[in-house]
C-alpha cells in the first residue's frame, strides 16, 4: 500500500510534519511494510515556513530585523539550500501579533524588517522567495520593505519618508541607484488569498484598516496617500497597478512585490502543493491521508485539506482525514472530496490537554491506528 499523507497543521498543538509523522506512526503500527511518504501541508500562512523548510530538508535562519514598530526583533525564516530558496512569512516581522491593542496604529506601524530578511537570504545566496503576506500589522505600501532593498523613498527635500503609512504622505520621488543589484536575479512567489485593491472602498486601508488600529479619518488619509504612491510608481514602473487583484494585501505590499520585484500572487496552497511536488506524489498514491486542528464548514471555503482532496480526486484516490474536532456541520466536507473523516479526540478533555503535544500525538496515532485496521481487515476479505 502506497499512501501519501499531507495534514495541515493543528495550530497551538502539533505543527504540519508532527501530525504527519503521527499518522505514519498508526499506519506502520498496523501496516509494517506500506510505502508512506509524509509531505509538508500549509496554506502561505502561518506554519508556512516551518513546513515548508523542514519538510524540503531545509534549516531555519534566525535573524534580528526592525519590527513593526521600529525595534529590533527576533525573526525566523527558512532556507533550503539546494534550490537557493528563502521561504517567509511577513508576520515575522511585520505581524500584527507583534503588537498589542493599544500599539495598533498604521500610520507608523513598517514592513521595514520583511526588507531587511530579503536582504539577508540575498546576502546568503538566495534567489528564490515564497514569501506568505498574511497576518500584517501595516499599511505602509510596502514602502518600508523597499527602503530596507536600496529602494530611496523620498520627500521633497530629498530624505528617505518616514516609516509608516505616512511616509506615503510626503513621498515625491523614487530612484533605485542604491538598491541591492542581486535584487533583479530574484524571484518571488508570493502566497496571497485575498484579491482586494490598492486603493478604494475595498481597497486595504477601507478593509483592514480598522483591525490594525485605523480610524475613519486615518482610512480616508491613507487610501489617498497609496492612491499619490501608486500613481508615483507607476510613471517608472509598468507593473505598478494598484487595481491589480491582491494589490492591497497585507497594507499595499502586494503592490509593492508586483511593482518593484520580478513576482506573481498566487494562492499559498498552490504555492506549497507546486514546491513540494504534492501532485506527483498523489499520482502514484493508493490512499491520500489530509487534516487540520478543526473540521467544519470553513474547511470547504479553500483551506488546504479540501485543495489536497480536490487535488486527490483529479487521479480518482480516496481521501480520509483526521481533526483534533470536528463540527456538526463537517459533513458537508464529503460533498468536496473527503470520502470520510475522524476526530482524533478518544476521552473527555480540556482543551490544554486535548492540545498538549504528547496527547494530540498520541490520539493520532491511535486514531489512525484504529481506522488502518478497518482498511487492513476489508483487504485482506
Amino acid at each position: 500500500m502506497n499512501v501519501l499523507i499531507a495534514v495541515d497543521s493543528f495550530k497551538g498543538s502539533l505543527s504540519s510534519l508532527e501530525a504527519g509523522d503521527a499518522v505514519k506512526t498508526g499506519i506502520l503500527n498496523v501496516t509494517p511494510d506500506a510505502y508512506v511518504r509524509v509531505c509538508p501541508l500549509a496554506d502561505g500562512g502561518e506554519g508556512t515556513v516551518e513546513a515548508l523548510t523542514l519538510g524540503m530538508g531545509g534549516r531555519l535562519e534566525p535573524l534580528t530585523v526592525t519590527g513593526p514598530l521600529g525595534e529590533p526583533i527576533k525573526s525566523t525564516y527558512g532556507i533550503i539550500e539546494n534550490s537557493k530558496t528563502a521561504v517567509i512569512e511577513m508576520s515575522a516581522a511585520a505581524g500584527i501579533t507583534l503588537i498589542s491593542e493599544e500599539e495598533k496604529n498604521p500610520l507608523y506601524t513598517t514592513t521595514y524588517g520583511v526588507g531587511e530578511i530579503i536582504k539577508d537570504a540575498i546576502q546568503k545566496g538566495c534567489r528564490h522567495f515564497i514569501v506568505g503576506i498574511g497576518g500584517s500589522a501595516t499599511n505602509d505600501g510596502g514602502i518600508g520593505m523597499l527602503q530596507a532593498l536600496g529602494y530611496d523613498m523620498l520627500d521633497i527635500d530629498g530624505n528617505q519618508v518616514p516609516f509608516g503609512a505616512i511616509g506615503a504622505k510626503t513621498l515625491v520621488k523614487i530612484t533605485e541607484e542604491n538598491v541591492i543589484p542581486a535584487l533583479k536575479e530574484c524571484s518571488f512567489r508570493i502566497a496571497c488569498d485575498v484579491t482586494n485593491p490598492l486603493c478604494g472602498e475595498n481597497g486595504c486601508s477601507a478593509i483592514f484598516g480598522p483591525q490594525k488600529g485605523a480610524t475613519p479619518e486615518m482610512i480616508k488619509d491613507m487610501d489617498s496617500w497609496l492612491l499619490q504612491y501608486a500613481k508615483l510608481a507607476s510613471e517608472k514602473y509598468e507593473k505598478a497597478d494598484e487595481n491589480y487583484p491582491g494589490a492591497g494585501a497585507a497594507g499595499g505590499l502586494g503592490f509593492a512585490f508586483l511593482a518593484f520585484t520580478n513576482a506573481v500572487l498566487e494562492s499559498g496552497a498552490k504555492i506549497v502543493f507546486d514546491e513540494t511536488k504534492l501532485e506527483d506524489y498523489i499520482k502514484e498514491a493508493d490512499l491520500v491521508i489530509t487534516g487540520e486542528g478543526r473540521l467544519d464548514s470553513q474547511t470547504v471555503m479553500g483551506k488546504a485539506p479540501i485543495s489536497v482532496a480536490k487535488l486527490a480526486k483529479k487521479y480518482e484516490k480516496k481521501v480520509i482525514a483526521f481533526a483534533g474536532s470536528v463540527s456538526n456541520d463537517a459533513c458537508i466536507c464529503n460533498e468536496y472530496g473527503i470520502d470520510a473523516f475522524f476526530p482524533i479526540l478518544r476521552n473527555i478533555q480540556t482543551l490544554e490537554d486535548a492540545m498538549e503535544v504528547t496527547n494530540a500525538k498520541s490520539n493520532m496515532v491511535e486514531t489512525v491506528e484504529q481506522v488502518f485496521r478497518v482498511i487492513k481487515h476489508m483487504n485482506n476479505r
